[in-house]
């Protein structure tokens, strides 16, 4: 938007009164009584990439935690000991969060 350096600037007194007057004048259009759509009703018609998956199981093989790994006590994520960045005591922190 261009703007017009030129044009006599307004108080503050007056842009309050211009926007009071459209205000007012809002008031009588037929639209501003007019209700926005649900955000949730307007999210249930959007539809995610891919097939419907709620029949489908997961299934993970769960290894227990090695010799050679340890569960970092900050972000409680498992690494392996090369990840270790500092040993305080019984506190194993990786390098992430060191």
């Amino acid at each position: 938007m261009a703007t017009d350096y030129d044009a006599p600037r307004k108080t503050e007194e007056e842009q309050s009164e211009d926007s009071i007057e459209e205000l007012k004048a809002r008031r009588h259009e037929k639209n501003s009584g007019k209700v926005d759509e649900d955000e949730v009703e307007a999210a249930e018609s959007f539809e995610l990439p891919g097939a419907d998956l709620s029949h489908e199981e997961l299934s993970v093989q769960v290894l227990p935690k090695q010799s050679d790994e340890f569960t970092c006590s900050s972000c409680f994520l498992v690494h392996h000991r090369s990840q270790l960045a500092r040993e305080k005591g019984k506190q194993l922190i990786c390098v992430d969060c060191a």
